[in-house]
């Protein structure tokens, strides 16, 4: 095997502990069940996991763990400090105080209280395909509307590729990769004409994330009875089934952030929903290259579950 490959390969095993991780939050996640994952020894893993991403697995997990807290703790006041530490698998609401504050200096109590007095003053939820990955609310409405329907969608096989990093270089690799996506699903006959979504699934929140970690798996969907072969360059994945409110767009490049603003700023806030703890994606409908005004056909997934009017600790 070529050195590239090689290096293909292990970068693609630690994509699929990344999804682990991600599907698996609520769990203990030893490095025993992680290095099962990836397929590595336990005794090798931890290095090769810090070697590829510049992290322990400890520390990533940790990491993620504090982010989604961080989005728990803004945006869902239904839930309470137990709530919110049992979601993200530690079962204690003391233990998780603490290792809020030992990660940002702030008690998840202060950190609610402060992000609802200064909310105006924050960010924008959703800053997908941005060169910049945040800027500052504006009391104005939304120049991109759309027609929004709510979807129950069943769980989907997906064959994809991944970028990490900034949105600024995802939209400089964006042409390369998705070609490798078609090139490496055509040779495996998984194109059907017409029947295949290609779509962009953003593990990461970018209101709490840090920019240069964002990852971006460019996908297709693929039938469940066909077998994906896993060869290095692309993994395949579930997306996840449950509730979604779907935004259908049509825009010109440069209003994506306007779409997903309208989204989350606009329409949710009055919806009766609330956004439910899951990644968001986008789903492109037509190749704007084939259209004179260069118009992207483009469905938002925004994944949410109905508001629950109950007493929340403060």
């Amino acid at each position: 095997m070529s050195e590239l490959k090689c290096q293909e390969e292990y970068i693609h095993r630690i994509h699929k502990v990344q999804d682990y991780m991600e599907h698996h939050i609520g769990s203990s996640l030893s490095i025993e069940e992680l290095s099962n994952v990836a397929g590595f020894s336990k005794y090798h893993f931890s290095r090769i996991f810090q070697a590829i991403l510049h992290e322990s697995p400890a520390q990533y997990v940790n990491r993620i763990r504090m982010e989604n807290a961080l989005f728990l703790l803004a945006h869902r006041p239904d839930k309470n400090m137990t709530d919110i530490a049992y979601e993200l698998g530690i079962f204690d609401s003391a233990v998780f105080s603490r290792a809020f504050k030992n990660y940002y200096g702030i008690s998840p109590r202060e950190y609610r209280k402060e992000y609802s007095k200064n909310c105006k003053d924050s960010f924008f939820l959703s800053e997908y395909n941005k060169n910049t990955a945040k800027k500052e609310w504006a009391d104005i409405q939304s120049p991109v509307t759309g027609q929004i329907t709510i979807v129950r969608l069943e769980e989907k096989q997906l064959v994809y590729v991944r970028h990490t990093g900034t949105y600024v270089t995802l939209e400089r690799e964006y042409p390369g990769l998705i070609q490798t996506l078609f090139a490496h699903a055509d040779n495996q006959n998984l194109l059907a004409d017409g029947q295949n979504w290609v779509l962009a699934v953003y593990h990461d929140n970018p209101e709490f994330g840090e920019e240069s970690q964002f990852r971006t798996s460019l996908c297709l969907t693929v039938p469940e009875d066909i077998v994906i072969q896993e060869d290095g360059v692309i993994g395949k994945m579930k997306l996840v089934d449950g509730l979604y409110a779907v935004g259908h767009f049509e825009i010109q490049q440069h209003q994506y952030s306007d779409a997903w603003n309208y989204m989350y700023q606009e329409w949710i806030m009055c919806s009766g929903y609330v956004p439910r703890n899951s990644y968001p994606f986008e789903v492109y409908r037509n190749n704007p290259s084939t259209n004179k005004n260069h118009i992207h056909k483009v469905d938002i997934y925004v994944p949410i579950e109905p508001i629950l009017f109950q007493c929340a600790e403060k």
